[in-house]
């Protein structure tokens, strides 16, 4: 992020989204980011909170903030910058600074009070637009850590019992096996969570409340949202049209070429939608892996793309939990990208995919504890399905193996809608995702 230009004066306020989620007056849920959060307030001067719009920033960090200050909504605040821009930073410690960018100053300010502080935990900032060039004068190496957040988990609304640990999986040694465990969730359960989502302001509505504000949100990306960055005009019926291409190519490698001929757009149109929709947190690619500087195992570099939660591909097709059961190939897309969009927060480490040139390739592909692990990901759980995943993830693993790309074997696991969890004779790990926790 470039923050080089940023002038000392604060600018006109950015414009504000509009919520589309309403805010609920239920017991906050506990997040994965919780321990995240206290621990970088430990080591850092302030923490960055960066994510979609209503995944649930605001309410984690004030789990812990002792006083807040609201830049989208004070309205003394522009005038209060002008004339004692230190007053905003004034309050019990750690501060949340809620919707920063807003006024970019902010940045520099708390910045700038770290350093005459040097203490540890002063600042939270929060935001849901990733600033664009000239946001700041300064990176904040050094005076900030950062943590992305997004929706929740399977974990984190109750759809996983957690009875199987990514991390112990991740440390496990060869030979070594899981106890089997059979997972209460069933194809239809997970039908109804892909259509209703991960949002924190969804819980306890019904799945027609929370499917129309999954549409609402789609709505409001195209119409406000996607200006934000930069304010910069964009024809919402045009945002409209990609984001229906990129609904039907979640978690697929579906290309500029083919995004600009789905929806009648230029590709510069579409890779500059694309970059705001990446700045609002909407749009999300997931890289090809390159498992080694000096590999010779040639892989494609083509992205997968997802988006901030499979529920919006859902809505953007309006489509609900019927609608996915009727489609299963859809269906099976929609769960890819949960399970990766899972992985990633679970894991806490960026999820790639692998595609070699001779065809062989593993939906996900993420390192924890210097451990590869490779993950097919299938939402039924007959045998001959986790067969085949299993063969296609041996394959690959003894590829990469043979290219000297390791010192440890990787960690072979085949991710299934349903059934039981267990470890196969050939040392495959079998696991439901209602069993996976972190």
């Amino acid at each position: 992020m470039n923050r080089e230009n940023m002038t000392e004066s604060p600018a006109a306020p950015a414009p504000k989204p509009t919520p589309t989620v309403p805010p609920t007056s239920a017991p906050y849920s506990p997040r994965l980011a919780d321990q995240d959060l206290q621990d970088a307030l430990r080591r850092a001067g302030g923490v960055l909170i960066t994510g979609p719009k209503a995944c649930g920033k605001t309410e984690t960090a004030r789990q812990i903030a002792q006083s807040t200050l609201q830049a989208d909504t004070d309205p003394s605040l522009a005038r209060q910058l002008e004339i004692l821009p230190d007053l905003a930073l004034q309050g019990a410690t750690p501060r949340l600074i809620d919707e920063w960018q807003v006024y970019p100053i902010l940045w520099d300010l708390s910045r700038h009070e770290i350093d005459r502080r040097r203490e540890p935990g002063q600042f939270i900032l929060t935001g849901s637009t990733a600033p664009g060039a000239g946001a700041a004068k300064h990176s904040g190496a050094g005076r900030f850590a950062r943590l992305t957040m997004g929706t929740m988990t399977f974990l984190e609304t109750g759809h996983s019992d957690a009875t199987i640990s990514l991390h112990e999986l991740a440390k496990s040694a060869p030979g070594e096996e899981i106890a089997p465990h059979a997972s209460r969730l069933t194809i239809p359960d997970i039908a109804q969570r892909l259509a209703f989502g991960g949002w924190p302001g969804n819980l306890g509505l019904t799945a027609k409340q929370a499917t129309e504000n999954n549409r609402d949100y789609l709505e409001t990306i195209a119409a406000v949202d996607i200006r934000v960055p930069d304010d910069t005009y964009r024809d919402p019926q045009r945002v409209k049209r990609l984001l229906v291409a990129l609904a039907r190519g979640v978690g697929t490698e579906v290309t500029t070429s083919v995004l600009a001929r789905d929806t009648d757009l230029s590709r510069d149109t579409v890779r500059e939608y694309l970059d705001s929709l990446a700045r609002i947190f909407v749009a999300q690619n997931q890289s090809a892996w390159r498992p080694h500087l000096r590999s010779r195992v040639p892989l494609r570099e083509t992205p997968k793309r997802h988006l901030a939660d499979p529920a919006l591909a859902v809505a953007a097709l309006h489509a609900d939990a019927d609608g996915l059961l009727g489609d299963l190939e859809f269906f099976g897309q929609a769960f890819e990208s949960q399970v990766v969009h899972d992985l990633g927060f679970m894991s806490r480490q960026e999820v790639y995919h692998a595609r070699g040139a001779d065809g062989l390739e593993v939906d996900a592909v993420v390192e924890i504890s210097g451990r590869t692990v490779l993950v097919e990901v299938k939402l039924g759980s007959s045998d001959a399905t986790i067969d085949t995943a299993a063969t296609h993830l041996q394959a690959f693993a003894r590829r990469y193996l043979e290219a000297g790309n390791t010192r440890h074997a990787p960690v072979l696991v085949v991710v299934t809608g349903g059934g039981l969890s267990y470890t196969r004779p050939d040392g495959v790990h079998v696991v439901a995702f209602g069993n996976l926790g972190a």
